[in-house]
């Protein structure tokens, strides 16, 4: 590089690749407002360990970083999730407990 050019930089900012951890703390973000929208229908989510694992496991790619991650949490969580509450499977004041069983997301009544 020239030394006009290296003169300007100010600073260097070093980008790490996320980890599956990385991952996880973003999905619990994102859950989070998810866990906002339900309690408007006075419905807790209870998130195991597990299930949370698994979401960041189908929605991590290391080179798209934690884009995926939305997508995994609509097609595995919400999706489902509105099914269920919409054939009356969970209703006001109940506690949905999201668990993972064989690498499936799972919906139950705590």
């Amino acid at each position: 590089f020239r030394p006009e050019f290296i003169n300007r930089i100010d600073e260097i900012v070093v980008f790490h690749a996320l980890s599956e951890k990385n991952i996880e703390s973003i999905a619990k973000i994102q859950l989070g407002s998810l866990e906002t929208r339900l309690a408007k229908l006075e419905i807790k989510l209870d998130v195991a360990p597990a299930a949370l694992a698994e979401l960041a496991k189908a929605g991590f790619d290391p080179v798209y970083g934690a884009r995926p991650l939305k997508r995994a949490i609509q097609q595995q969580i919400e999706n489902p999730l509105a099914r269920e509450i919409l054939a009356g499977t969970f209703a006001a004041g109940d506690t949905i407990r999201v668990a993972a069983s064989g690498g499936k997301i799972t919906f139950g009544k705590k």
